[in-house]
């Protein structure tokens, strides 16, 4: 009797170890079978050439100034560069004999909203003319390097330049993909692909802080074009 006992209670030991067993193998089998959530990518030419860009600390802002990248926009054939990039910008743009944009209507790429632009000693700063790579930023970042024409070049390219809000301008200050972002989600791609062409072209290097900055928001529209 005892001896019986003892048999069923081995056997019942072994077909719930087995039983167990199997388990364990079915669970395996299914998540083999479950594809694994890759992590986001960035792709396109906006990533390859931030993959090229130098990665370093940034230096001393010692004796940074405006005057450094040609003090003021540079004039061609009687129109600045202000006026240039206005005109660009703007829909609807007038333009007086002195080259100057009067009005239009800006689709403000900063924060979406529609600007209507009127000439005037109060009302021309609600648009300015933003240099996408903060000119304080593209100083610490490699443009101490270059020479005082090339620096101006790069403060009136229009590949650097932008007309926005006035007040989201003065928000971002010296700020860099790290520190701020348009608050317009749309265009957060196209901005940081902006900077990344400033860059490129000029040599400067951006720290690590802000390529990641930059990589976060790439992953998020895969193939982004450089402009």
């Amino acid at each position: 009797m005892k001896r019986a006992l003892k048999i069923r209670r081995t056997i019942a030991a072994i077909v719930i170890l087995v039983g167990i067993a199997v388990g364990i193998v079915s669970q395996a089998e299914f998540y083999e079978s479950v594809p694994s959530a890759q992590p986001a990518t960035a792709s396109g030419d906006a990533a390859t050439a931030l993959a090229k860009l130098p990665v370093k600390g940034r230096a001393p802002k010692t004796n940074y100034s405006r005057d450094q990248f040609g003090g003021g926009w540079s004039s061609k054939a009687g129109c600045d560069t202000r006026n240039v990039i206005l005109h660009r910008d703007l829909t609807n743009a007038a333009v007086n004999e002195k080259c100057q944009v009067t009005s239009g209507i800006l689709s403000d790429p900063y924060t979406g909203k529609m600007i209507t632009f009127t000439r005037g000693a109060d009302t021309s700063d609600d648009i300015q003319i933003d240099h996408v790579v903060a000119l304080s930023n593209a100083w610490q970042t490699g443009a101490q390097q270059l020479s005082a024409e090339k620096r101006e070049e790069l403060a009136n390219d229009p590949l650097e330049l932008l007309a926005v809000d006035g007040p989201a301008n003065q928000q971002k200050s010296d700020g860099d993909a790290a520190t701020w972002l348009p608050s317009n989600k749309a265009f957060r791609c196209q901005y940081v692909a902006r900077q990344i062409a400033v860059k490129t072209k000029y040599a400067l290097w951006v720290t690590w802080a802000e390529k990641d900055a930059i990589l976060r928001i790439l992953t998020t529209c895969p193939g982004q074009a450089l402009p």
